[in-house]
């Protein structure tokens, strides 16, 4: 299996982007969080900030609740062309999330996925958007 450096991590992000972080926790894995801000050259901005946001970095698991309303919660801060990447731990691991479970929830809120990476050794990334047609 080969691995990629967290600089190389696919995530869509370009210097001076705005990126708020929402869920941060102890098992969160820092690798991913400091390609994000090398990714954008600024630190991330912490779930109780009132900016407008490019992205959102939501971290997630199985035990944090109903992630539909983890969904709306980040799709507050978001500009129109926003997007979430829901970090979510891999399978056999603590907290993991059934795939089944995001693509119920997604559509929900008002989202669709569009692509799934592995972010690290234990998280996996889902990159969710609002349907173009449904866009602001």
């Amino acid at each position: 299996m080969s691995t990629q450096s967290a600089e190389q991590l696919p995530l869509g992000l370009s210097p001076g982007q705005v990126v708020m972080e929402i869920g941060f926790d102890d098992d969160c894995d820092d690798t991913v969080r400091g390609a994000v801000e090398t990714a954008i050259g600024q630190e991330l901005l912490d779930e109780d900030s009132d900016e407008i946001v490019e992205a959102v970095l939501l971290w997630w698991r199985d035990d944090d609740g109903d992630l539909v309303d983890g969904l709306m919660d980040a799709l507050g801060p978001l500009a129109d062309n926003g997007f979430i990447w829901l970090l979510t731990p891999k399978p056999g691991r603590d907290g993991h999330l059934d795939p089944a479970d995001i693509s119920e929830a997604a559509p929900t809120a008002g989202l669709q996925p569009t692509r799934t990476i592995s972010a690290s050794a234990n998280w996996q990334g889902t990159k969710l958007v609002t349907p173009k047609g449904a866009r602001r």
